[in-house]
């Protein structure tokens, strides 16, 4: 039950911080009470110095099938909207996902749906199992994404293919999830946890202050067009602090 058993686990071992999503009885689906969690969570890894990158996954078979229903009793849903209770964690946990000074990194290990799906797509990096299922899932059940969809999968996917997953809310696998950019790798589920891991090895390998300025440059360059985004990036300073060091060698 969940009052018994936490609705987040948290892992820390070196520099990286795992949250995993543990609801595996209702497949990770999402209530107010556990998006709270997850984004203390998250902001804990923030702040923490010594904390580098973020990895959120779920437990069982799903990452997130999307906001439990249940959990809103019977408060009525306006214009498709799921409301305050949920709707204002789930923007501070994307926004610090997108926008905090970690790496984020999504390990999606089954079914991702709709708000599962935005919270994901808020990570700086999306790696996932070719078994996995993905979806928007808003229109097939009346309702409409607040937590980011209608910026963020445009960004990663294209609008012409954005159009056609959230107007028909058609599933793709991990392979065409990889194949059209909505993530970065996929490959099959006894194979994703050492491909994470590979991949968080490689993050950790290069400069904080350099991934960190990565990361503000690529928020801006969604945001804004081409010539904002030279002039934000040609005018803007950033603190990387090893640039002597790890160039000792080549000089």
């Amino acid at each position: 039950m969940d009052s018994i058993e936490p609705e987040i686990l948290i892992d820390r071992a070196g520099a990286v911080t795992t949250i995993t999503l543990h609801r595996p009885h209702a497949l990770n689906a999402l209530t107010p009470t556990m998006l709270t969690a997850l984004d203390d969570a998250v902001a804990a890894a923030i702040d923490d110095p010594g904390q580098r990158v973020l990895v959120l996954t779920g437990s069982g078979r799903a990452f997130s099938a999307g906001v439990d229903l249940k959990a809103l009793g019977d408060r009525d849903l306006v214009d498709g909207v799921v409301g305050d209770i949920l709707d204002g964690p789930a923007r501070g946990l994307t926004d610090k996902l997108a926008n905090g000074g970690i790496v984020t990194v999504a390990k999606v290990n089954g079914f991702c749906f709709t708000g599962g799906l935005e919270i994901a797509l808020a990570c700086d990096l999306m790696v996932v199992a070719d078994e996995a299922t993905l979806a928007d899932t808003h229109a097939k059940f009346g309702l409409r994404p607040t937590w980011g969809m209608s910026q963020r999968l445009p960004a990663a996917v294209g609008m012409t293919t954005a159009r056609e997953l959230s107007l028909t809310a058609r599933s793709v696998k991990g392979p065409e999830a990889a194949a059209i950019g909505l993530a970065c790798r996929s490959v099959p589920l006894d194979r994703l946890d050492a491909e994470v891991d590979e991949l968080v090895d490689q993050v950790l390998g290069n400069s904080d202050g350099s991934l960190l300025a990565y990361k503000d440059l690529y928020r801006v360059a969604e945001q804004r067009g081409l010539d904002d985004g030279l002039a934000y990036e040609a005018a803007t300073s950033y603190r990387i602090v090893d640039t002597d060091e790890r160039l000792a060698s080549f000089r």
